[in-house]
């Protein structure tokens, strides 16, 4: 298994580097700073070990610029819990609190090992998340369902706000597949994915010839979601002078492709979503205040997972056995202890971490009963 270790401390580098010496399975890389390790990762590693606090790009930074294509274990200290929280945003699966011994270090990879040697075994058609809706219900869920159904029926838009991983995707996409616009596409596009010198181009499209590279015509994300839906997530990244043009293809129902001279009528409903604080964002001069309000027509918050107790465990027994059927196993259950701990748990990283939670726990789990402790949450942040 390679390893890339990201840690600006000298001592606590090097100190790793002695101690993971003796593990022969791992083949070790450090770096002193993200900035050396993104010029140097690849495809060839496996796991990526990072300290938070760092000169430069933090590990925060690090971690949104990888942007998935690898899985990361976090280092952190008690002065930066908060921002580890901000990680499971992210999708980090695991995290060491300093001061650390070696063993715990071990147990952590061992655990990621075992999980990307299960994942791959799976063939890659069947990777898919089967899971296109609500996993659970709740009197919270049921009362934003009850506004949300009044606002499918409309062409408004609508501004979807809430934490990360509360589930705004889905949100979306109910909206659209209750809409009189089902039958047409449902186009969502992540504000926060795409480089800023790239998203204007990625929603208006672009003609041959318009810049270096285009070589042929492209259209925008506007005319692919013609007739249909056209979901904006993140909304609060996008870039201000970018946020211009939208406001105007929204009033004028038309975009034009970077170098086009011809506008194209566009007739698509837009729903947007955002974890940002938008007023906030109005105020630093980050958000233009017109275009808050043309996204804000109808406003739905979603609450976040730990003011939704009730669909925890639903949703963890939907995981289990989707997961089960995806690594072809035999059906698991979680023990009484485990459901205690799930209910207990104040799930930071909403819907996306449960899932996330309980995948890890069903390939790990050495019986058809999860025990509380193969959730791994003792060390997680409440």
């Amino acid at each position: 298994m390679k390893i890339a270790i990201v840690e600006d401390d000298i001592n606590m580098r090097k100190s790793l580097e002695i101690a993971m010496s003796d593990y022969q399975e791992f083949e070790i890389k450090t770096f002193k700073n993200a900035k050396d390790a993104l010029k140097a990762i690849d495809d060839s590693f496996d796991l990526i070990i990072t300290d938070i606090n760092m000169p430069g790009i933090d590990g925060i930074e690090f971690v949104k610029t990888l942007n998935g294509k690898f899985e990361v274990i976090i280092m952190t200290g008690n002065a930066t819990l908060q921002r580890a929280i901000e990680s499971i945003h992210l999708g980090v699966k695991d995290f060491l609190l300093k001061p650390f011994d070696v063993d715990t270090l071990v147990a952590a990879i061992k655990r990621e090992d075992k999980i990307q040697q299960v994942k791959k075994t799976l063939p890659k058609a069947k990777t898919k998340n089967a899971s296109n809706g609500f996993l659970g219900t709740s009197k919270a869920l049921e009362s934003l369902l009850n506004i949300t159904d009044k606002a499918c029926k409309t062409d408004a838009s609508i501004l979807l706000l809430g934490e990360s991983g509360v589930g705004k995707e889905v949100f979306a996409s109910y909206v659209h597949d209750n809409s009189p616009r089902a039958k047409k596409p449902f186009i969502a596009i992540n504000m926060a994915a795409i480089p800023e010198n790239l998203i204007e181009s990625e929603l208006f499209g672009f003609e041959k010839g318009a810049f270096t590279d285009a070589n042929e015509a492209k259209a925008g994300q506007f005319e692919l979601a013609q007739g249909g839906t056209l979901f904006l997530d993140e909304i609060g990244e996008m870039p201000y002078g970018v946020q211009a043009k939208l406001l105007r293809a929204l009033q004028e129902k038309e975009v034009r492709r970077l170098g086009s001279s011809k506008s194209i009528k566009i007739d698509i409903r837009v729903v947007s979503a955002t974890n940002a604080n938008l007023a906030d964002k109005i105020k630093e001069g980050e958000f233009r205040e017109d275009l808050y309000y043309r996204l804000n027509t109808i406003p739905l918050n979603i609450p976040p997972l730990r003011e939704r107790k009730d669909e925890i465990l639903q949703i963890a027994d939907a995981m289990i056995e989707q997961n089960c059927k995806k690594y072809d196993f035999e059906l698991k259950t979680f023990s009484n202890e485990a459901e205690k701990q799930l209910l207990a748990y104040n799930w930071p990283g909403n819907i996306r971490e449960l899932i996330s939670v309980v995948e890890r726990a069903v390939i790990l789990s050495e019986n058809s009963e999860i025990t509380a402790d193969e959730l791994f949450l003792q060390n997680r942040f409440n």
